[in-house]
């Protein structure tokens, strides 16, 4: 079995004590749990809509690879999980300025709900 090591910083909100990491390195794969729009030093979700939340989640990501050795040019998978189907195309919109020239594969889903009512979660996986 691969060696796996977990990534912690301060430069991303802290994950809830015991019950997950940040991100997992494994076997040349950083393994990033959900982003949600939430602020690191003041731990609460920024003000704003869909398009602002989808910066932070992604500024957050980045953050998380950054620590692991590894940046968003080097994401090979993303999943966006969605509050409300009518906020794709201004996601998407936010979305697209990131992830360099090739883009990552990717899923995108409505959910019910997501951590904290908020509206983007987005979580990736990439080399390093």
């Amino acid at each position: 079995m691969a060696e796996k090591t977990a990534v912690l910083t301060e430069k991303a909100p802290k994950p809830l004590a015991g019950i997950y990491s940040q991100a997992i390195k494994a076997n040349g794969f950083v393994f990033v749990s959900g982003a949600v729009p939430m602020d690191a030093e003041t731990m609460k979700i920024v003000d704003g809509d869909i398009k602002v939340h989808t910066h932070q989640c992604i500024k957050n990501l980045a953050a998380i690879l950054e620590a692991s050795g590894s940046d968003l040019n080097k994401v090979v998978k993303v999943n966006v999980f969605i509050s409300n189907m009518d906020d794709f195309a201004a996601m998407n919109e936010v979305y697209s300025q990131y992830w360099g020239e090739v883009k990552p594969c990717r899923t995108c889903v409505a959910v019910k709900t997501l951590p904290l009512n908020v509206d983007v979660e987005i979580e990736c996986t990439a080399t390093y």
